[in-house]
């Protein structure tokens, strides 16, 4: 029931959610479980599921893992990379390498998050079929995803599926919010009318990152993505960029930001538009990418490409630290390779201990 609460603490109607769907136990194609698994360590970061010969082992110590893209200098991404080839650092100090391989076939667990504020409102079809053809080619039976629309709202249109047509009557059903956009409408309670607030709600961006990485991905194993599309505008989240940063952060999830915007109705309404480097932070920090299209259909569809092309070309590197201490601090983790010009990743973890909520 903790997605339930934690949208009532925010009064954030979560209204495609039933009770039953929460109780009931789900079990990913990801996690594999055996009648004789291990229970799986979460410190100090995430335990990751290792495939060997196309088998979901489960790993019980502490490790680290980290999930890259490495690109040349012609900005290709590398894809001949060995363990040899790269060495790992944790807050400056070289780590030893547990393993180390190219994600070919691991399951991937995606969140779409989509803005239905009113300033999406000229650019919401486009969402709504270039990501619906995206989902149909990146999905794979191994795969979830789930979707989420907020406005002055946080709303689950579907929980994990992995079929596209689903998805795709989901994605088809988001509606834009008259009321919301370009300075917000109305407040709704949980189904009693408005709810009296010292601050409007208009666009909760960043409690919906913070709901979809805490409430929905915390505990899934494996790699786990956010694509936001979006203008970037937040207006009235109870949580701030930091906060949302970092429950992504604890959870291991890495954000992509479609910026997606009519800049024409900014101009028309007087109002800056400030979305793209608070954005760039969030996907940076947690070793996404921000691709900005603007309101063209064909960048959009571009840029959906060169994140199925990035997912298809990412590599696993996992270390166990050596300051083993779970202290809940914040580790920077950087790793470098040979003849590689840049890389894309994560820029660190928080140290929490084994079976926390954090």
């Amino acid at each position: 029931m903790r997605l339930i609460l934690r949208a009532m603490r925010l009064r954030l109607p979560l209204l495609a959610v039933t009770a039953a769907t929460l109780l009931m136990p789900r079990l990913h194609a990801q996690e594999a479980p055996t009648p004789d698994a291990s229970p799986v360590s979460t410190a100090p970061a995430d335990t990751e599921p290792v495939t060997e010969s196309g088998t979901t082992i489960k790993v019980t110590s502490s490790l680290v893992s980290l999930y890259f893209t490495a690109y040349g200098k012609n900005n290709q991404p590398i894809t001949n990379l060995h363990k040899d080839d790269c060495t790992l650092y944790e807050d400056r100090v070289a780590q030893t390498t547990k393993s180390f391989e190219q994600m070919t076939d691991l399951p991937l667990t995606l969140g779409i998050l989509l803005d239905t504020s009113g300033s999406q409102e000229k650019v919401l079809p486009l969402e709504q079929q270039t990501g619906s053809a995206f989902l149909k080619r990146v999905l794979t039976p191994k795969d979830e995803a789930f979707l989420i629309s907020f406005d002055v709202n946080v709303d689950l249109l579907t929980d994990y599926t992995n079929n596209p047509a689903e998805l795709e009557r989901a994605m088809n059903k988001a509606t834009i919010n008259v009321g919301g956009g370009f300075g917000g409408g109305g407040i709704p309670g949980l189904g009693q009318g408005p709810v009296s607030v010292s601050k409007p709600r208009g666009t909760l961006l960043y409690d919906a990152v913070y709901l979809a990485a805490h409430d929905k991905m915390h505990q899934e194993a494996g790699r786990k993505v956010l694509i936001l599309l979006t203008d970037g505008e937040d207006e009235g989240s109870q949580e701030n960029l930091n906060g949302a940063l970092e429950a992504a952060q604890k959870s291991n999830v890495l954000i992509y930001v479609i910026l997606i915007a009519d800049r024409a109705g900014y101009l028309s309404a007087g109002m800056d538009y400030q979305g793209a480097a608070v954005m760039r932070k969030m996907t940076e920090d947690t070793g996404g990418r921000l691709i900005d299209v603007g309101n063209n259909g064909k960048k959009l569809e571009d840029a959906f490409q060169q994140i199925e092309d990035e997912l298809r070309t990412q590599y696993l590197a996992s270390y166990t630290p050596l300051d083993p201490s779970h202290d809940g601090s914040f580790r920077l983790i950087n790793i470098k390779c040979d003849g590689v010009s840049k890389i894309q990743t994560r820029k660190g973890y928080y140290a929490v201990a084994a079976g926390s909520d954090e």
